[in-house]
């Protein structure tokens, strides 16, 4: 958001012992590495704005022929593979045997994203996403190694951003399988780059940089031999400084893997923790200006969330499966239990569900590969929607599978039972809504870019601090802007029985999203003209917003999915079309609820209660338990510069 308060005087950062970053300039810092330019049409971003331009995407983008016969040619290679390997010796021994990569990067694995020229496979994000459906059915940990190396690890943002001279040095290694990881996050630091504590200070001579700090959670960071690191140039003669992005070899004197993480799912994760002590860092090694760090670290995280929602997408796919098996063989009162209605109701929540995950995914690495769009929003709605939907599809296969559901696949297997891993996908899946932007981070995200073109109506309407003469001025601009923009939003082609004629019986769920778009359009509006500068601090609010625009994109992605398929196959496309329709019907009940909600809700008690927890009202609450957490420290360790005495416990897979 670009509103601010006014800047105010603040203690020494403990993870810098620097002053710490204001309210103010944490929020300039994002919104300056944030891309404000819109060369290109958005189908998401007109959703929010009452635009439902149904032509962006349908027809349903789709790739070349050529592109499509190389995916699958990879994917009858890959599948073969992935027959081979036991994703319950990597659950047992919580990593992924050194064969397995291995047979991975003979297969070419590693370069699936990269370009040919530079010995990568050049596959299209489609077929990419299709890859990491398949890896993560073996095991997600699997699909996530291949992620944060290509995703977000050194060959995006050297693809993206790097020299010649930078890509021809380090992309054929990375497509050869010499694994990378991205080290954003430090101890202290999540989403407030601001505070980032990691300094890389230019050498005298101008040739190089000297890079200390502390990475947390670096998944792949065990087994890298190359990484992307951020960290801060302090300002200097001969540079602008500020947040910059390196590539650093894994082995250069001064880095010291500290440990090996474990997690509650996601078992076989080589994430860790690893120290820079005065690591000298070529400056050819700088991707980009000095400065321009966040902007990559931001435009890569928005490639790289599409690989979370194809691995949701394959969560449901294997969830459907599992409940459709079980309901039809489990009898209870004379019936299969997939026959009583209470499992019914969840058999079609998991079956609609898994379809609308299938047509997000789709939908939006299609619109990736075209080129055509900007996709910023759709990538992160895409995310968004899938980490949450899918969460909720394993926690009813829990439900429907019982204790079965809650009991591990090797305590099954020693009882003679089939060894089913339901417990495993709902550990694994947790973490999506988690990874690459939590939940709440990407309502925060997606929430600026849904309101940008009411916060540019606004101008110093929606500045905390402007002047009395500013706000003035600001409220004319926005008068005019409205003026023929509110307008616009009274009708549309969903108020015509008519319209979308060609979607059979789901053209009515197309019309309730061009209504819903208006709708929302006019929501955001009061909302605007209600809190004007307060607005940033609704966040549930902004989240309400956020949330029925994921709905409005999941329905119509389905829709467009449907039709696609029932002209591919007619017969297919009559089953597609049922799913569909069951889809939209669950989203429009999920809208429904969140449009009564934007108005109707407890948000202000909530804050209230929330505040006088933190002060200490309710501490008499808490009594009767026993906290057993080992230690008095603090929550967060400050870093303390110099070498680690840790021994590292650096992997090499080599």
């Amino acid at each position: 958001m670009t509103t601010h308060q006014s800047p105010t005087t603040t203690s020494p950062d403990p993870a810098t012992g620097r002053a710490a970053a204001t309210e103010r300039e944490a929020r300039e810092l994002a919104e300056a590495a944030r891309e404000q330019q819109w060369e290109r049409p958005s189908f998401a971003k007109g959703l929010y704005l009452g635009h439902f331009d149904l032509d962006l995407i349908h027809p349903h983008p789709r790739g070349s022929a050529e592109d499509v016969q190389r995916g699958n040619a990879f994917l009858d290679v890959l599948r073969e593979v992935c027959t081979s390997l036991d994703g319950g010796r990597i659950e047992r021994e919580d990593r992924i045997p050194d064969e397995y990569l291995a047979a991975l990067t003979e297969i070419g694995a590693f370069g699936m994203k990269i370009p040919q020229e530079y010995g990568g496979l050049g596959l299209s994000v489609t077929a990419y996403a299709k890859a990491l459906m398949l890896t993560g059915s073996v095991h997600p940990s699997l699909a996530a190694l291949l992620s944060a190396h290509q995703s977000i690890g050194v060959p995006e943002p050297v693809k993206v951003f790097g020299t010649a001279e930078q890509k021809e040095r380090f992309l054929p290694r990375c497509a050869k399988g010499a694994i990378t990881a991205f080290l954003l996050t430090e101890p202290d630091v999540g989403s407030d780059p601001a505070r980032m504590a990691s300094t890389a200070t230019p050498t005298d001579d101008g040739s190089g940089y000297l890079l200390d700090g502390v990475k947390l959670w670096t998944t792949n960071g065990v087994i890298a031999e190359l990484v992307v690191v951020m960290a801060t140039v302090p300002e200097h003669a001969g540079g602008r400084g500020g947040i910059t992005a390196f590539v650093v070899e894994a082995d250069s004197p001064g880095i010291t893997v500290e440990r090996r993480n474990s997690f509650m799912g996601l078992k076989g994760l080589e994430n860790g923790v690893t120290r820079f002590h005065q690591v000298r860092v070529p400056v050819e090694n700088r991707l980009g200006r000095e400065g321009q760090g966040l902007k990559i670290a931001l435009t890569t995280l928005n490639t790289g969330r599409l690989s979370l929602p194809a691995m949701c997408a394959a969560a449901g796919k294997w969830s459907l499966k599992i409940a459709r098996e079980w309901s039809a063989e489990r009898v209870q009162w004379g019936r299969p239990v997939g026959r009583h209605a209470a499992v019914a109701e969840k058999i079609s929540f998991i079956a609609a569900t898994t379809f609308g995950l299938e047509a997000v995914l789709e939908l939006s690495t299609e619109l990736a590969d075209a080129g055509s769009k900007d996709i910023r929003i759709e990538a992160a709605l895409a995310k968004l929607w899938s980490s949450e939907m899918a969460w909720k599809v394993a926690d009813e296969l829990v439900q429907i599978r019982g204790g079965r559901g809650y009991e591990t696949a090797d305590s099954l297997a020693a009882r003679g039972e089939r060894a089913v891993p339901t417990e495993q996908i709902l550990r694994d899946l947790r973490i999506n809504r988690i990874f690459e932007g939590s939940t709440e981070i990407m309502h925060l995200l997606i929430a600026r870019e849904a309101v940008d073109a009411h916060l540019t109506a606004a101008g110093d309407l929606a500045v905390a601090d402007a002047d009395l003469q500013r706000k003035a001025k600001a409220a004319v601009k926005a008068g005019r802007f409205y003026a023929t923009w509110l307008p616009q939003l009274a009708a549309g082609k969903g108020t015509v029985p008519t319209s979308y004629a060609e979607f059979g019986p789901l053209a009515r769920h197309l019309r309730f999203v061009e209504r819903s778009s208006r709708k929302l359009a006019r929501q955001t509006f009061y909302g605007m003209s209600r809190w004007q500068a307060k607005l940033e601090y609704k966040q549930v609010f902004l989240a309400r917003i956020v949330d029925i625009g994921a709905e409005l994109f999941a329905m119509a992605a389905a829709c467009t999915r449907a039709e696609m398929l029932r002209i591919d196959n007619p017969e297919q496309g009559e089953t597609a079309y049922d799913l569909a329709d069951a889809c939209c019907e669950h989203a429009r009940l999920r809208v429904e609820a969140l449009f009564d909600g934007l108005w109707s809700n407890t948000d202000d008690l909530d804050v209230r209660i929330s505040q006088r927890v933190l002060d200490g009202d309710f501490t008499w609450l808490e009594e009767g338990v026993l906290d057993q957490s080992e230690g008095t420290g603090p929550w967060i360790s400050p870093w303390q510069p110099g070498p680690s005495e840790s021994e590292s416990v650096h992997r090499s897979v080599r």
